[in-house]
């Protein structure tokens, strides 16, 4: 199958995209952003198309988003308003005041990762493998060394692709009390260093 990649997905895909970073990340999130309508709804509203880089196949269907963030915004780019208009003022507050804890701040020369994430139908089909490589080519066309992302304890199969193409663990943190909230107890930062071989 051929997979091309490109910078930014139209209005008319945009629900889509927030259905299947949903899909992707509501074992890390669904105890915080739930129920999943307004998940859903929230992530409809604040996803910015600058920071995404989007799969398709020839007959241009999306398959899959690998997201970033730069000093500049990211790929989730809700403010405290957006959560509120979804889901309350009470609800949005503690909702943000959660979130703020797993929020981290962008470092200059890093690419930054914001999440990667691929339909379920498309799923070992390299699509994954296609858009870190697409990652890998923007970071170098944006000057910088190296890039990061977090992958937590309880999504071994997107480590393993990490690994494959390179990452390297630099660091952990645990949630501590909070894991019954979070639903994960450690989130690794991993790291590839531009220029480092890819192996097969």
């Amino acid at each position: 199958m051929g997979i091309t990649i490109s910078l930014g997905f139209s209005e008319a895909e945009k629900s889509h995209v927030a259905q299947l970073f949903w899909q992707a990340f509501s074992v890390k999130l669904g105890r915080i952003m739930g129920p999943d309508a307004r998940a859903v709804q929230f992530f409809n509203g604040c996803l910015n198309p600058n920071f995404a880089l989007v799969a398709r196949d020839e007959q241009g269907q999306l398959l899959g988003v690998a997201g970033f963030r730069t000093d500049a915004g990211g790929l989730v780019d809700g403010s405290l308003q957006d959560m509120a208009r979804v889901y309350g003022w009470v609800g949005g507050i503690w909702r943000g005041l959660l979130l703020s804890l797993l929020e981290r701040k962008v470092q200059p020369d890093v690419f930054q990762m914001d999440g990667l994430f691929v339909d379920a139908s498309a799923r070992g089909l390299g699509v994954g493998t296609a858009l870190l490589e697409a990652v890998f080519q923007e970071a170098h066309q944006r000057q910088l060394d190296c890039v990061q992302l977090d992958v937590i304890d309880i999504n071994p199969r997107a480590r393993a692709l990490y690994e494959r193409v390179g990452f390297v663990p630099i660091s952990e943190e645990e949630t501590g009390p909070l894991v019954h909230i979070f639903g994960f107890s450690k989130a690794t930062r991993m790291e590839k260093t531009l220029g480092e071989p890819t192996r097969p």
